[in-house]
């Protein structure tokens, strides 16, 4: 029945992440995979969502004069924003250790920019969650850095891991944005832009 929604599409997530592709293939879509190296750099003025708009639409810019007419490219882009600042992929093990120390026994957000673009349009849209750790030793965050790899993941952590069964105290919106996807809204946002 999903495909049918978009059958004079096709749809081409622009992610190296298993889990936003698993995302994709749970939703029973066909898609394919392209990859384009792009460095995530970002003019310092930019705050919470303008980050990862901007980023989105970065991605989006690698695969200009690419597309066909009936491909629906999709681009997005995942900060942990926490006390002002952008938490993005930690540099190596130190780095993920502060992080985590950082956000120990406080909330952040978490902040998924989705783009959609094709050869006529593009629309760009955002999910932000909230997440509060409980606070956490110094001996827990060794353990999931030793035994886990956040290495690739915005804020050092992934919720489906051991880390979010033992530390997350409360989420107040969509667990799946904090996963690395807003998968209900990207759904309900390509509905909208095949019509």
């Amino acid at each position: 029945m999903v495909n049918t929604l978009f059958k004079n599409h096709n749809i081409i997530l622009a992610s190296g992440s298993p889990r936003r592709q698993n995302f994709f293939k749970e939703l029973d879509l066909d898609f394919e995979i392209r990859l384009k190296e792009v460095e995530e750099i970002y003019p310092d003025t930019l705050k919470a969502e303008e980050i990862t708009d901007y980023l989105a639409e970065l991605k989006a810019n690698a695969f200009t004069g690419e597309l066909a007419d009936n491909d629906i490219l999709v681009t997005s882009d995942t900060i942990v924003w926490h006390e002002g600042k952008a938490l993005g992929k930690p540099k190596d093990y130190n780095d993920a250790f502060e992080t985590l120390r950082s956000l120990s026994g406080k909330t952040h957000e978490v902040i998924t920019s989705v783009c959609l673009t094709s050869t006529t349009k593009r629309v760009t849209f955002h999910e932000f969650t909230k997440v509060t750790f409980n606070p956490l030793p110094d001996n827990y965050i060794k353990y999931y850095l030793d035994h886990y790899s956040p290495f690739d993941k915005a804020g050092s952590y992934g919720i489906q891991e051991w880390i979010g069964l033992v530390a997350i105290a409360r989420i107040d919106g969509s667990y799946n944005n904090v996963v690395g996807l807003p998968v209900d809204k990207v759904f309900q946002h390509l509905l909208i832009f095949v019509k």
